[in-house]
């Protein structure tokens, strides 16, 4: 399995190929960003319709003008305060909850845990990691601040053990010594460069380069309003990060689901840059999940009512449909 960009690493980027824009089109519809060259030099135009067409190029989901449309869409009804959920009556998802008499050190915990690990074989794992650890009072990648005070290991150092763990106890139930579990590593534009050399420097914490991906989330223009007006600063135009759903096209991108299914693959974890403890439980919701031969499973903690925070949730419908999703707070009541 590939992963990035040095003789170490293999990272393949794929881009969607499109018509050049030009001036004329972005500042007519469906663009409308005629306010980017005013008052700006020849040179200065060129620029920004260089720098438009890269970010149209790599930009998935209808390029450039799919961004803005979807943008102005959202920002819309977020606007007039529509929810695109009203009607539907939540409930609580069909599930187990691993406490009490299902918790930890329960019988039932434990035989889940024993089918959980006999599935360990099947798994891959994904880490979105494109935050940086500012907020935290931390100067670089979140992955690289110290989880452990008394070992002075990483995020990182704590989540390849686990997978290693993993891993050898699944040569061991299989008799395949050579079998690897691979891991997806989601970074963006400002955590690429230090991830790379992050995982360098420690030899890849012990995993083997040929099952790790790191792949590049793109960057997306940071717009001024709710018409989608994209700002810039001088001829640059300034971009941010496009979010944690990211990850699932990026996936597709590189082909990885359907090379892990072909290798006989089941499950894929995918887990946040500063959360070890979800692994803790891990093997007892693999055994959930193979159990009640679910397609995706959340782990949760539950929400109190009025809580700011969102849930999973079961919405029934009128026509007596149904989906089970991630509600935001501001739309539960």
């Amino acid at each position: 399995m590939g992963s990035v960009g040095s003789e170490r690493y293999i990272f393949e980027r794929q881009t969607r190929r499109s018509g050049k824009l030009t001036i004329d089109t972005l500042s007519a519809e469906p663009y409308n960003q005629a306010h980017l060259f005013d008052g700006a030099t020849e040179q200065e135009k060129a620029a920004i319709v260089d720098n438009l067409n890269e970010i149209d190029t790599r930009l998935a989901s209808g390029g450039l003008k799919g961004y803005l449309q979807r943008a102005r869409k959202l920002m819309a009804e977020a606007k007039d305060g529509s929810n695109s959920f009203a009607g539907c009556v939540p409930q609580v998802p069909v599930g187990e909850r691993l406490v009490g008499d299902l918790g930890p050190g329960t019988k039932a915990f434990a035989e889940f845990e024993r089918l959980g690990m006999d599935q360990l074989s099947k798994c891959t794992f994904c880490l979105v990691a494109g935050g940086l650890g500012e907020r935290l009072g931390y100067p670089g990648i979140k992955i690289g601040i110290t989880a452990e005070v008394t070992t002075g290991e990483t995020f990182m150092d704590k989540f390849a053990s686990y997978i290693l763990a993993f891993q050898a106890h699944a040569r061991k139930v299989t008799g395949d010594y050579h079998l690897e579990l691979p891991l997806a590593v989601m970074t963006s534009g400002d955590t690429h460069a230090q991830t790379l050399n992050f995982f360098y420097e420690n030899k890849n914490f012990g995993l083997n380069p040929a099952q790790v991906t790191i792949m590049q989330q793109e960057k997306v223009p940071a717009l001024m309003d709710a018409a989608a007006h994209i700002f810039k600063k001088g001829s640059t135009i300034e971009t941010k990060p496009h979010g944690h759903g990211d990850i699932h096209a990026l996936l597709h991108q590189h082909g990885l689901p359907r090379k892990w299914e072909a290798e006989g693959r089941k499950w894929m974890v995918i887990f946040q840059d500063t959360n070890p403890l979800a692994f803790r439980s891990l093997c007892a919701v693999l055994g959930v999940s193979a159990t009640n031969d679910f397609a995706m499973n959340s782990v949760c903690v539950p929400r109190i009512p009025g809580e700011a925070m969102g849930a999973i949730a079961k919405l029934d419908r009128s026509d007596g449909s149904n989906t089970t999703i991630n509600v935001e707070y501001n739309q539960l009541e």
